[in-house]
């Protein structure tokens, strides 16, 4: 299986399945002399962790990053930087009934018919617990370039959208926001949105909006090398993306 490196300079491998033992990555191109520790990049992943509100996936796992290599004494030496998370809530009976199944709108038969086998346990590698290997590398990235700043927030579910007059980033991260949305009255609206969909036993697709700054001119190149197709590549390959 091809395809789990993206990136040229700075390039990020991942690898590991959602029931597997880990998940982790590799980074190279990062340059020598940075200071790096498990605390700068443990952040961001605790902020992804699942298990934090009823309207997320209740596995429950510490998403604790260990580095393993391309860092002495706080720094890192220029080699590649390997990435490991532990999996520690599998709970692979749940998904004993779709052994022999194909689940719609999920990657269970094109795995099954591309290679001949795959692991239905809970996706494999087709698992959204992928891009927890992702959020490890992408907050190692943002030391490489700190004058950048990239955020995210949720600006809609469904038809239910938020009143942007009302956007504060401060807010995204509150501990009274499980959506890390920017409007703070979309809260309730949101959660009594989604609990209908829930009962209702289906489910709704959602919006998010990814703002950049401080990106220096000039990135990228025309026409089939693009900043903006490069970005579109990657966040296209998010699991339910579309």
């Amino acid at each position: 299986m091809s395809g789990n490196t993206f990136g040229k300079l700075f390039t990020v491998t991942t690898f590991g399945e959602s029931h597997g033992p880990a998940l982790g990555a590799i980074v190279d191109g990062c340059p020598p002399g940075l200071e790096l520790s498990e605390a700068d990049l443990q952040h961001d992943l605790d902020r992804r962790r699942p298990g934090q509100s009823r309207h997320t996936t209740q596995r429950r796992e510490p998403d604790a990053v260990r580095i393993l290599s391309g860092v002495f004494e706080g720094c890192t030496t220029g080699a590649p930087i390997g990435l490991l998370i532990e999996n520690v809530d599998q709970r692979s009976k749940d998904y004993s009934e779709i052994m022999d199944r194909f689940r719609p709108g999920h990657a269970d038969y094109a795995y099954h018919h591309k290679y001949g086998r795959r692991d239905y346990r809970g996706g494999g590698r087709s698992s959204a617990r992928e891009t927890a290997a992702r959020v490890a590398a992408g907050a190692l990235a943002r030391r490489v370039v700190p004058g950048l700043v990239v955020r995210g927030a949720l600006i809609a579910i469904g038809e239910k959208a938020i009143d942007r007059s009302n956007w504060d980033w401060d807010f995204v991260d509150s501990a009274d926001n499980p959506f890390f949305t920017p409007d703070p009255a979309s809260v309730p609206v949101f959660a009594d949105y989604l609990d209908a969909i829930r009962k209702a036993g289906s489910s709704i697709g959602a919006v998010v909006e990814i703002v950049a700054e401080g990106v220096p001119a000039g990135l990228g190149a025309p026409v089939y090398a693009k900043l903006d197709q490069d970005i579109a590549a990657n966040l296209m390959s998010i699991n339910a993306v579309k």
